[in-house]
């Protein structure tokens, strides 16, 4: 009875009516208290400010699928093909480290930063997404890279539990959330176990975030929502219904860090499905949830 109470109390509604081809990869900077997200297939990247409502939109006129904020100020994002810093002030890129350059039919996807400042990202194949040629990437604070995870077929969510012990971990077509047992120091992970099996009905798992109490929040694509699943126990605990059908991540955001803020897409949509989904591609929140997130860490390189 609790958790359909604490449903029926959560309601997303419009951030602001600037919708998404492909919006992904929502990130709250604390020390701002701005919200960052990107449109993928737009090449741009979005920053808000929900207390005084002003927006800036940040044209890199290149696929865009990821973003974190850098301890030393400015942003690093992922490409399609390399990890590249930001300068959000005059878009201007620095790539790092390039990847999968001859893998043509690659690109970056989601990617999230560790506790200890690494920039963790994956691959997936733009043509076909069964394609097991993608690969979860690290970016090191020394600038080095390292596969984590290989063949994979769509790389997407990532989240770290509050011990730093459990890494959780998204490939997209497998309809799983897996879960790693995880060195924090090391940056290593092993002992891979099922924690989440998603039926189809339910949509695709697409991005992920994690609150204070453990349990994970996962994005259904063509799922029209977002689920709150137990990873010890994979129940589905709740569930929050949006009026579009491509939900692709969350995160959580606010002073208290208990707004869940979530992403959407339109791509791929009818002009009768768009119809029927006129907020389709925006960003929404649910305000004052029941639940607290957890920060999001900086990049240390």
């Amino acid at each position: 009875m609790e958790s359909n109470f604490k449903s029926q109390r959560m309601e997303a509604y419009k951030v602001l009516n600037k919708p998404c081809l492909l919006g992904e990869g929502p990130v709250w900077d604390t020390k701002t208290q701005t919200l960052w997200w990107v449109d993928i297939l737009e090449g741009v990247v979005h920053r808000y400010h929900p207390d005084n409502e002003t927006f800036q939109q940040i044209n890199l006129n290149q696929t865009v699928s990821s973003i974190a904020l850098r301890e030393n100020g400015g942003c690093i994002v992922t490409l399609k093909n390399c990890f590249a810093y930001l300068d959000p002030q005059n878009a201007q890129l620095d790539p790092i480290a390039f990847l999968n350059e001859d893998l043509p039919f690659n690109r970056f996807n989601d990617g999230k930063c560790d506790s200890m400042g690494r920039f963790w990202a994956g691959t997936m194949n733009m043509e076909t997404p069964i394609n097991r040629t993608g690969a979860l990437y690290l970016l090191d604070t020394d600038r080095e890279t390292y596969t984590m995870i290989a063949d994979t077929a769509c790389s997407n969510g990532l989240a770290w539990d509050i011990a730093r012990s459990k890494f959780y971990f998204i490939d997209t077509p497998t309809r799983q959330v897996v879960a790693y047992d995880y060195e924090e120091t090391a940056g290593k992970i092993h002992n891979k176990k099922t924690a989440v099996n998603i039926p189809p009905q339910d949509g695709l798992p697409d991005g992920m975030t994690i609150d204070k109490e453990g349990m994970l929040w996962v994005a259904l694509w063509d799922g029209w929502g977002v689920a709150r699943y137990n990873p010890t126990t994979g129940e589905c605990l709740t569930k929050i219904r949006l009026p579009v059908a491509k939900v692709t991540s969350c995160t959580f955001g606010g002073d208290d860090l208990n707004d869940l803020y979530i992403t959407t897409a339109k791509v791929g949509l009818t002009a009768e499905e768009l119809i029927h989904q006129p907020l389709a591609g925006c960003t929404f929140i649910c305000p004052d949830t029941p639940y607290e997130g957890l920060p999001a860490t900086y990049f240390k390189g």
